[in-house]
């Protein structure tokens, strides 16, 4: 099983659509290994990229925001405050459990319902107003 990016998902900054495209892929990538039995192993290489990701796609995505002025955007930043909540929550856990199987399957859970509702709703709605702003 694969995910792919899909051009219905572009905002239409290409930073920020690059940022998604390198999202999309390594959680395919976690979904591939997990059917060869090697979920844990991508799991961890996932959690690193994860950990300088929501830093910068955040800082960068938000940063746009705020230059044009998103009627949304305090609504935007609380559902990416949650998911860094997310991450770090299950970081807390891996350092002091190590990783396990439960973990590959709850990532794979988190990053779904995020890819199909931050990026495919949230993400485009910031999308179109900024085309109607003229970016």
């Amino acid at each position: 099983m694969a995910i792919e990016w899909r051009e219905s998902l572009s905002i239409g900054v290409a930073e920020i659509d690059d940022q998604h495209k390198e999202l999309i892929s390594r959680f395919s990538a976690l979904l591939k290994a997990c059917e060869t039995g090697q979920g844990i192993i991508e799991l961890k290489k996932l959690m690193l990229f994860l950990n300088d990701y929501v830093i910068k796609h955040f800082n960068d995505e938000e940063g746009i925001q705020r230059v044009k002025k998103y009627p949304d955007y305090e609504a935007h930043r609380k559902e990416h405050l949650y998911f860094i909540e997310q991450i770090k929550a299950l970081q807390a856990e891996v350092d002091q459990d190590g990783v396990a199987v439960h973990h590959v399957m709850e990532v794979n859970n988190m990053l779904l319902k995020w890819l199909i509702h931050h990026i495919s709703t949230v993400d485009v709605a910031l999308g179109k107003f900024l085309k109607s702003k003229g970016k």
